[in-house]
């Protein structure tokens, strides 16, 4: 549809939805940095063969908390193949899992919010990514981790969730803390 504004043509739609568009893509893409470094990459395996191009696989890799010494997670998520998947621009599928231990004596670093991230990755080339979360049920003693994918227009509610009791770590550690101390 040509429409007439101030004596000039245009197609589309306005120039503030162009803006807001433009905006949104903007501030996704570059997105805050991920909460811990870049998680290390245990193995991967092709699940799905294609011919001309890289392979569909499963992804397993594995961080440490940044804010809590002694515990690690480990999460495994499906990566595209295809032109797509190798061009980085296929969206990723949702489907991932978590699972967090105690590797050694646990030591807060400073206090935290419930549901603070802890790792942050993209998905997609714009609007969803991947986030791990950590929060403390004071109760227990326990930390919860959980990952899940959001996007922008629409929420996923695909997640797993793993459980770490903080508990000693061998004779000498004797002095267990209580993540409720920890939690803002």
């Amino acid at each position: 549809m040509l429409r007439i504004f101030n004596g000039s043509h245009r197609r589309g739609p306005g120039r503030a939805v162009l803006a807001a568009v433009a905006l949104a893509i903007g501030l996704t893409a570059a997105g805050p940095a991920p909460a811990a470094e870049e998680p290390d990459l245990i193995f991967r395996r092709s699940t799905v063969f294609k011919w001309l191009s890289p392979n569909d696989k499963l992804a397993t890799y594995g961080l440490d908390d940044p804010e809590v010494e002694g515990v690690a997670c480990h999460f495994t998520v499906p990566e595209k193949g295809g032109f797509k998947g190798w061009l980085g621009l296929a969206e990723e599928v949702s489907d991932i899992s978590l699972a967090c231990r105690q590797i050694g004596p646990i030591r807060f670093k400073k206090k935290f919010e419930q549901g603070e991230d802890v790792f942050r990755q993209r998905r997609s080339l714009f609007f969803k990514k991947m986030q791990i979360v950590r929060g403390c049920d004071t109760k227990r003693n326990v930390l919860v981790y959980m990952v899940y994918s959001d996007r922008i227009i629409e929420g996923s509610p695909k997640n797993s969730t793993s459980t770490v009791p903080i508990m000693p770590w061998g004779q000498n550690d004797t002095a267990v803390q209580r993540c409720a101390e920890f939690v803002d």
